[in-house]
């Protein structure tokens, strides 16, 4: 596909994300806190048509630029409801768009690496507070922030399941069966799940991904 297009159908495809969100907000009446989430794991889930879209990772790290100022706005001027935070010091949305890039750039020529690189984040991330919401009985303070138990074990369901699917079926080097990708998806969903616990003020985002780079470099495919 020409990078042009693709760059064109990328905006439009993450503000169409945010804009269902925000239908959803007013419409059902969630809260930002869940709408924030779908955006996190509908803009994740890009992830797996970059490769689509770009013959080149640098067409893809000129949209996450864009989107890091776009999203650093929203945090200083609160344009989209939808993507809204109830503490002030998270910069979520920020570093979002700076670890896909760095993803990208790392992993462009192993599809199956990149995705999987992003899957703690995409659904490990976007379903922990989900979960940790709905049913989380079991507390924990880290810092000035609190989680829960059963939000980690969400983080833990969704990492696992999604890294494991991304090493499987992502087309491209190396080519990973299902038993083999099963226990590197597992290392990282264990180490994020620890890392997530712990980070503070948004910087999971970085640290997780961090973690899934280094893991899945060293691995052994």
């Amino acid at each position: 596909m020409n990078n042009w297009l693709g760059l064109i159908i990328c905006f439009v495809y993450v503000f169409g994300i945010i804009g269902a969100a925000e239908g959803l907000r007013r419409w059902r009446g969630y809260s930002s806190g869940f709408t924030r989430k779908v955006i996190h794991v509908g803009v994740g889930m890009m992830s797996w048509a970059l490769h689509f879209l770009f013959d080149t990772p640098w067409f893809f790290v000129i949209a996450c630029a864009a989107f890091m100022v776009i999203n650093l706005l929203d945090w200083r001027y609160g344009f989209f409801a939808a993507m809204a935070s109830s503490d002030r010091s998270n910069l979520g949305t920020v570093y979002f768009p700076f670890a896909a890039a760095v993803v990208a750039v790392l992993f462009w020529e192993q599809p199956p690496l990149m995705v999987a690189a992003l899957m703690p984040l995409t659904w490990g991330d976007g379903m922990a507070p989900v979960v940790g919401k709905a049913y989380g009985r079991r507390h924990y303070v880290v810092h000035t922030s609190t989680r829960s138990v059963e939000g980690s074990l969400g983080f833990f369901a969704g990492c696992l399941l999604f890294t494991w699917l991304a090493l499987w079926l992502m087309a491209g080097s190396p080519q990973v069966s299902p038993a083999a990708a099963l226990l590197p998806a597992l290392v990282i969903t264990v180490v994020t799940t620890l890392v997530e616990a712990v980070s503070i003020w948004g910087l999971d985002n970085l640290t997780i991904t961090a973690v899934a780079i280094l893991i899945l470099q060293l691995w052994p495919f």
